[in-house]
């Protein structure tokens, strides 16, 4: 918001500057209010063009701030899923989110409980897809 309000403290200075320097130019004043009302018309673009600008940029960065925002709670639900889970929640399985894409490493005891860890992750809300690189603990 501030950006948008020093362009317009901007565009509202050049338009006094034009003017004033429009009618100390000797000539008819009909040739001073055309040469000011296409200053004026020049400056109203530009200052459309960098709110524009200006606008677009905030949303990306918005854009960028929710979609981490988002990775981080789908992680926190799939951690929370696991650990919920009774055959997995002494296990050691890493969870990582990048734009609703979930990755599990670590290692498990069973196929079963990378087929668990997998499951709870993929019904998780938000999650796209489950890249399950879990690796089963050598029996002993």
């Amino acid at each position: 918001m501030k950006v948008l309000a020093n362009l317009k403290l901007i565009g509202i200075s050049t338009l006094l500057v034009a003017g004033l320097t429009a009618c100390d130019k000797p000539g008819p004043a009909e040739t001073a209010g055309k040469k000011l009302d296409q200053t004026v018309e020049d400056a109203g673009q530009k200052i459309g063009e960098a709110t524009d600008k200006a606008t677009m940029k905030m949303a990306e960065q918005s854009h960028s701030v929710g979609v981490s925002v988002d990775d981080t709670e789908i992680t926190a639900k799939v951690k929370a899923a696991i650990f919920a889970e009774p055959g997995l929640k002494t296990l050691q399985i890493s969870v990582d989110t990048v734009n609703g894409v979930v990755t599990l490493s670590g290692s498990v005891d069973t196929q079963q409980n990378s087929n668990s860890a997998k499951a709870l992750a993929g019904a998780v809300a938000g999650v796209k897809d489950v890249d399950n690189k879990l690796a089963l603990k050598p029996i002993k």
